[in-house]
This record gives C-alpha cells, sequence and structure tokens, in this order.
C-alpha cells in the first residue's frame, strides 16, 4: 500500500478507500459484526488506514460497528483516517433531521461521534446537496467543528462543481477551512464528472473519491456470466453501451491475467493523480480482490482503449474548447485563434 496526501492537506491517506456502506444486516443484506471486524482487520495488515461511512448506512449500523471495532484494545484510533457524512434523513424525530442546514450538521455529528465512540472524525463529508442552505451557513458550521476539535478536515460528495468552488472561495475569503476532498461517482460507465467536478477539484487541488468504481460490480463481468446480484434489469449499468465497455475491460483483464475489477480500478486512478477510489466489501475475497488492483498499471494502449470505448460527450463548453485548440496544459492553439486572430 502507497499513501498521498489529501487534498492541499498534510493528512496521509492510503490509495484505497474502505467503504463500509454493507457493515451491517439492518437491510436485510451486508457484513455482520465478525465480518466486518475481519474486513477491517485485513484492510489494515495490507496498509489500509482510510475508511468511509456515513451516519445513514444501515440506519447507522455501519458507524455502530466500526465504534466496536475502535473499542477494541487492539485497534489503534489513530492509525485510521476516519470519514463519516451527515445530510440525508436519519430518523423522523423532527423536521431538521435532514439537511445542510447548522442544526442538522451540528445534531447529526454528535450522533456520529457517540456510534463512533470516538472523540473525533478525521473527514466530515457534506453528504449530498439540499438546494435549500446558503453555503456560508454550511461552511461557518463546518469550520466551528474543525475549532472545537471534533472535526479535523471537510469534504463534499453529490453537490454540483459550482456550489463546491462558492464553498472554497468563501471560505478562503474569510479564513475557514476549506474542503479537502471531493467524493462522486466516477467510473468507466460513468464519466460525466470529468465535464465539470473533476477540472473544479484539480483546480482547488482537492483529492477525487470517486463511489462504485466498479459500477455496482457491473465492470467485474459478473452480471454478464449470469449473478443477478442486486442490480435492476433495467439499470442503465446494463444496457448495450456498458455491456460493451464490460467486456472491453475483461478482454483487457485477460491479457494481463487480472480479475476486471483490477483492470477497472487501475484506469480510475489513472485518470487523476489525486485519486482515491472507494472500494466496499462485505466479504473477505472482495476486498482481496480489490487489494490485488494496487499491483496493476496500465500501459497506455490499453489506457486508450478503455478511454475511446467509454468516451462521453463533453457538451459545451468543453467541446468548444477542444474545437478552438485548447488542449490539457496547451493553449497555444486558444491564444493563437482568440487573441491573435
Amino acid at each position: 500500500m502507497k499513501y498521498q496526501l489529501l487534498g492541499k492537506s498534510g493528512l496521509k491517506v492510503s490509495q484505497l478507500c474502505l467503504g463500509t456502506m454493507g457493515f451491517g444486516t439492518a437491510a436485510g443484506w451486508g457484513a455482520d459484526l465478525a465480518g466486518s471486524f475481519s474486513i477491517m482487520d485485513k484492510f489494515a495488515e495490507a496498509g489500509g488506514n482510510f475508511i468511509d461511512t456515513a451516519n445513514i448506512y444501515k440506519l447507522g449500523e455501519s458507524e455502530s460497528i466500526i465504534g466496536k471495532y475502535f473499542s477494541n484494545d487492539e485497534t489503534d484510533r489513530d492509525y485510521f483516517v476516519l470519514a463519516t457524512k451527515y445530510s440525508l434523513k436519519d430518523n423522523e424525530t423532527n423536521p431538521n433531521a435532514s439537511g445542510n442546514n447548522r442544526k442538522n450538521l451540528m445534531r447529526s455529528v454528535e450522533g456520529s461521534l457517540k456510534r463512533l465512540g470516538t472523540d473525533f472524525i478525521d473527514l466530515l463529508y457534506l453528504h449530498i446537496w439540499d438546494d435549500l442552505t446558503p453555503i456560508e451557513e454550511v461552511m461557518r458550521g463546518l469550520d466551528d467543528l474543525i475549532r472545537q476539535g471534533k472535526v479535523n478536515y471537510i469534504a463534499i460528495s453529490d453537490t454540483p462543481a459550482w456550489v463546491v468552488a462558492k464553498g472554497n472561495t468563501y471560505a478562503e475569503l474569510m479564513g475557514w477551512s476549506q474542503f479537502a476532498a471531493l467524493q462522486v461517482e466516477y467510473s468507466l460507465l460513468q464519466r460525466s464528472p470529468e465535464r465539470d467536478l473533476i477540472p473544479m477539484a484539480s483546480h482547488y487541488g482537492m483529492s477525487l473519491l470517486p463511489w462504485a468504481p466498479l459500477a455496482g460490480g457491473a465492470l467485474t463481468g459478473k452480471y454478464l456470466k449470469g449473478d443477478p446480484g442486486r442490480i435492476k434489469p433495467e439499470s442503465k449499468r446494463l444496457n448495450e453501451n456498458s455491456v460493451r465497455i464490460t467486456k472491453e475491460v475483461m478482454d483487457i483483464a485477460s491479457k494481463y491475467g487480472v480479475a476486471p475489477s483490477s483492470v477497472a480500478l487501475a484506469w480510475v486512478r489513472q485518470q487523476y493523480n489525486k485519486c482515491i477510489p472507494i472500494v466496499g466489501a462485505t466479504k473477505m475475497d472482495q476486498l482481496a480482490e480489490n487489494l490485488q488492483s494496487l499491483d496493476l498499471e496500465l500501459e497506455p494502449a490499453f489506457l486508450q482503449r478503455l478511454n475511446e470505448v467509454s468516451q462521453i460527450e463533453l457538451g459545451f463548453p468543453g467541446e468548444f474548447f477542444q474545437e478552438a485548440g485548447v488542449q490539457k496544459n496547451n493553449f497555444g492553439g486558444f491564444y493563437d485563434r482568440i487573441i491573435k486572430g
């Protein structure tokens, strides 16, 4: 396992993040207490220290399981970088039991701290934008939590790029803490963040944490082999285009002699230099397969094949920039055409 700095901070995190949405059986599926403990043990043994959860995962059971794991005398809490989230509705007690507002933020964090059995959260995410709360209120509340010592760093998930940009700019103006990381759905089957979210993250030096980097298991090829799993037949992950991309992943995997998941995860990691895929696991063999992906570095020819088969339309202004000669790190053509005429 290698480590990288989270965003522009000095926090060292493993190059894979363990997603724990499947910890607990409250929803009728997932890893039980013993299984979850084994997965966290194995992840730590491999050098993994970055764990992702949320107050809403399995109705709080995910956080509770992690809290019980931390309560073990043999567990070094400070070894782990623990990320959790707030925003989504987690109970029916009051109208403010959801959303990005300060009241829900403070209430949610106190609940998470109790379930996790810890005095601090390493990384707190705004889980999803509610399109109601002023971003100024959000940034002030998050900075207050950092000043109180209850949160070390902040991040944001599933939010429009312009909102994230406004939040970081406002925080910079006020001398408050800025978002260190951005979490979005990103995979070979979901490349739309390349239009504005990833360029925005790059501009602010944010780490990118893709969720569903294997597209809910579709990119492992298991659905093409007859495993129905929990995916719906009408899912976009099973349409003609997705099947074509998955077959390309499987073909490249056969040439390397690795699992298709290794190819899909390697592609994600190689798209952005601050990329840390979130890999979920409810079974030990799933975790082992995900860890094997760290041994693979795709060569340029295979990267090109995957880029071409999964290519999306950038839309305006991305495609306009390309037509005008603007390329990554090269604005000469654009300058010649627009400035010089």
